[in-house]
């Protein structure tokens, strides 16, 4: 896949969750077996939104980039990101934090950090 369809689906998948921790954080985290018990909690899930859709703007705009060394550093990037993603999340899972639907969140994370490999190793190629 080009470096543009990948940084695309990057983007919208970020962009979706982003979206959903913001306006239905209450809908979300249930799934995860995540209770938000009052304002604070409730405005955490807002506020990493911010980064999320943070991830999700910077593909969208880096997605037409076709210098070597810039499209190797934003993969990297992401692929360092959904890794760190991966770890937190597995944690969250295993200690009992993400119950229901957590065990997606791991599997989402290790899912999109191999997909950035994968793409960092094609563009090496090109």
């Amino acid at each position: 896949m080009s470096n543009r369809t990948f940084l695309t689906l990057h983007s919208i998948i970020y962009a979706f969750f982003a979206f959903a921790l913001f306006f239905l954080p209450g809908f979300l985290w249930q799934n995860y077996g995540v209770e938000l018990n009052d304002r604070y909690a409730w405005f955490l899930s807002q506020h990493n939104s911010i980064f999320l859709g943070g991830i999700a703007i910077l593909g969208f705009l880096l997605r037409d980039v076709t210098d070597g060394t810039t499209i190797r550093r934003l993969l990297t990037g992401l692929m360092a990101t959904n890794a760190l993603g991966f770890i937190v999340t597995l944690y969250a899972a295993m200690i009992g934090v993400f119950t229901g639907f957590g065990w997606s969140d791991p599997a989402f994370f290790a899912f999109l950090a191999a997909m950035s490999f994968l793409q960092l190793k094609k563009s090496d190629q090109a």
